[in-house]
């Protein structure tokens, strides 16, 4: 027996069977569902009604995540799966699902922070301005670059939860994309209240 996916084979809200009165259809047809996983890229396509096709990602280990505030997206190493709102056994397998939170590598938004505000977010305090300076010397920047970074940083604000995670070199990240059905695994950089609110998750589900 395949998958379908019609409603003639339900009961009624009141308890009752509706007669079977046609079989089984190809526009009714499913498919079983494919679990992505973190691993080497492996992804396989799959023809569907009116020659369209699906692409199931079977392996992944990159994507494009954007980081929101700042109006920047990178591609990024996806590095561990950390929680899933269904299941956690979806934690234990790894599995790359839509909405899942997973932890990205931070170093390509840190080196396009560099560049663009001239702070290094992997130092931090008194220490890493003095880095900074000696860096600054090393690469020998024009004044006018110099200057522009400063003004630019005199009026970036980042939140302090976030600073914190770019220091560990790991940033949760919530996937957006549907591998399963576009191949691909891309998603954004959680900020603010949500990010919060995962990272109390997070620490109930340690103390657990």
């Amino acid at each position: 027996m395949g998958i379908s996916r019609d409603s003639r084979h339900k009961h009624y809200k009141t308890g009752g069977r509706s007669n079977a009165s046609i079989k089984k259809r190809k526009y009714e047809m499913g498919r079983p569902a494919t679990l992505c996983k973190l691993g080497a890229k492996r992804v396989r396509p799959v023809r569907c009604r009116g020659g369209n096709r699906k692409y199931r990602a079977l392996r992944l280990d990159s994507g494009n995540y954007a980081w929101g505030s700042e109006n920047v997206t990178k591609k990024v190493r996806l590095l561990d799966v950390v929680y899933n709102a269904s299941s956690n056994e979806l934690v234990r397998t790894k599995t790359l699902l839509k909405n899942t939170i997973i932890q990205i590598d931070a170093q390509p938004f840190k080196q396009w922070y560099l560049k663009k505000f001239g702070v290094d977010l992997s130092k931090k305090g008194k220490k890493g301005a003095k880095q900074e300076e000696a860096a600054e010397e090393q690469e020998k920047k024009s004044r006018h670059v110099v200057f522009k970074q400063k003004a630019r940083a005199s009026k970036q604000k980042l939140d302090p939860v976030l600073e914190e995670q770019f220091q560990s070199g790991r940033l949760l990240a919530c996937i957006a994309s549907r591998p399963g059905q576009c191949g691909r695994c891309d998603g954004y950089i959680l900020e603010g209240e949500e990010l919060v609110f995962y990272k109390r998750k997070l620490e109930k589900k340690k103390k657990a």
